[in-house]
């Protein structure tokens, strides 16, 4: 049987495969990119692929339709089942894999899905998703040779290692988990019955409706749940995640939340203590002040591009033991693999506050204060996203602004920046602005919203800002 298949140009991510499901996406695409990337890891020498899905409700039949094409590339396919997207990568690394995919929609609404790929334990990116795409649309495929499948419960295991690292101080916490219907659910009250200390989960039933909340843990309204029950519960902390559990987000003891900057510079300390000198990695929606306490704890901070894959291919390159992202990715390469686990990040953090003497509201408390905004993201048609970021470029360079162009325009002055970038997973723009002053902050956003305007595109809420 002849192979030939086009997947949808807006499916074709720089750091995953994603769409809407019955429109831009559906079963012939998972076999597709089974089919294509099954021989592009046979071609390389491999045999050997993991296969896991998220709960949502069309990735059983996506993540079935994506093991037959592999299968038909002569994979021999492992499948792990229902779980978080972390346990797929520590399934690659346990099984020694060749490559690995993940069926998850992530954080992006019910009726989107999507790929996130692994091809010997490396991000698959970039010009790899678009070399798929093209080999794909070409039919340039191994012949067809059928392989195996072994269905492999690998939960056990990445629960014990998991928990291996835990490293409990001298005071029990009390904890709140809001798995706001996650795939990790299961995986979850697996591990809070090890875990020292009092526990409350909250949505821990896997429902791809999630019902109580979008699963996205770095909105303020998807976290109240979680903080009045933290304030209820008299907890230390609250813990959440995203809809594949490789985001985390935090409240604190009093049910305010940290922002995943400001939980950065309390890892990085810890971090740092055991490795003096240590590159820590953020990405360019950070605020400043993370960039400089992570030098005054001895540290060196590295500025770098949003987006897992580049966050993971920068820590390998720099030998980085800890790196983050505003939108609540934590990558430990400090005593773990590398890869972006909320679960794991958890962990590591629950033994940090067993260690403080102080609440975690008190540590929050007493980081340099800034004005900020949130993390803002706002639509923009995918065909324009782009476009927009490089008209802004221009201008900018026009007006010897200082621009750093990592990843999208951050325009520093002596009073604070603001960044504007194109979202890599949906038709968003992203924006945040950071002023020492909150007049600083108002001349900052007004600057945003004319580059804004000069190429058509309205301005964001800025209702919301924080301050720390």
């Amino acid at each position: 049987m002849t192979f030939q298949h086009r997947f949808d140009p807006s499916t074709l991510r720089e750091y995953d495969i994603r769409g809407v499901v019955g429109t831009t996406l559906g079963p012939e695409d998972a076999y597709a990119i089974g089919r294509t990337f099954g021989s592009m890891v046979a071609r390389a020498g491999g045999q050997r692929l993991v296969i896991g899905r998220d709960g949502r409700l069309s990735s059983p039949s996506l993540e079935q339709a994506l093991v037959e094409g592999a299968v038909a590339s002569g994979m021999a396919v492992q499948r792990i089942g229902c779980g978080p997207t972390p346990m797929l990568y520590f399934a690659s690394v346990a099984f020694g894999a060749d490559g690995a995919i993940m069926v998850t929609g992530s954080h992006n609404p019910p009726d989107h899905n999507g790929f996130k790929i692994l091809q010997a334990n490396q991000p698959f990116f970039g010009p790899q998703v678009r070399e798929l795409g093209r080999l794909s649309a070409m039919g340039d495929v191994v012949p067809h040779h059928p392989g195996t499948t072994q269905d492999v419960d690998i939960r056990p295991d990445y629960v014990a290692r998991l928990l291996r690292d835990h490293d409990d101080g001298p005071r029990p916490l009390k904890v709140v988990w809001d798995n706001a219907s996650s795939a990790a659910g299961d995986v979850l009250s697996m591990v809070v019955q090890r875990l020292p200390g009092t526990h409350h989960i909250l949505n821990g039933t896997i429902d791809g409706h999630f019902p109580a909340h979008h699963p996205d843990p770095t909105i303020p309204a998807n976290m109240r749940q979680l903080a009045d029950a933290v304030r209820v519960e008299k907890a230390d902390l609250g813990l959440a995640f995203d809809g594949d559990a490789d985001r985390l987000g935090v409240v604190d003891d009093t049910g305010t939340m940290i922002w995943a900057d400001q939980l950065l510079v309390l890892v990085a300390r810890d971090v740092l203590r055991a490795r003096p000198g240590a590159t820590v990695i953020a990405d360019v929606k950070a605020s400043q002040i993370l960039f400089d306490e992570i030098a005054r704890a001895g540290g060196r901070p590295l500025m770098w591009k949003s987006g897992h894959s580049p966050i993971k291919t920068k820590m390998a390159e720099t030998r980085a033991p800890l790196a983050g992202e505003m939108s609540g990715h934590f990558f430990f390469a400090d005593r773990w693999y590398g890869f972006d686990d909320g679960l794991y990040a958890a962990i590591r953090l629950l033994g940090i506050v067993s260690r403080l003497s102080q609440p975690l509201s008190a540590i929050r408390a007493a980081l340099p204060a800034t004005l900020s905004t949130p993390e803002l993201r706002f639509d923009c048609p995918e065909t324009r996203k782009f476009g927009v970021i490089a008209e802004v470029a221009s201008r900018l360079e026009k007006t010897g602004a200082t621009v750093c162009a990592i990843d999208g325009v951050r325009v520093s002055t002596g009073e604070g920046w603001w960044l504007l970038r194109a979202s890599n997973t949906q038709a968003l723009l992203v924006a945040r602005v950071e002023g020492a002053t909150q007049a600083a902050l108002e001349r900052l956003k007004a600057e945003l919203c004319a580059q804004l305007a000069l190429s058509g595109i309205a301005a964001p809420d800025f209702s919301g800002a924080r301050s720390d």
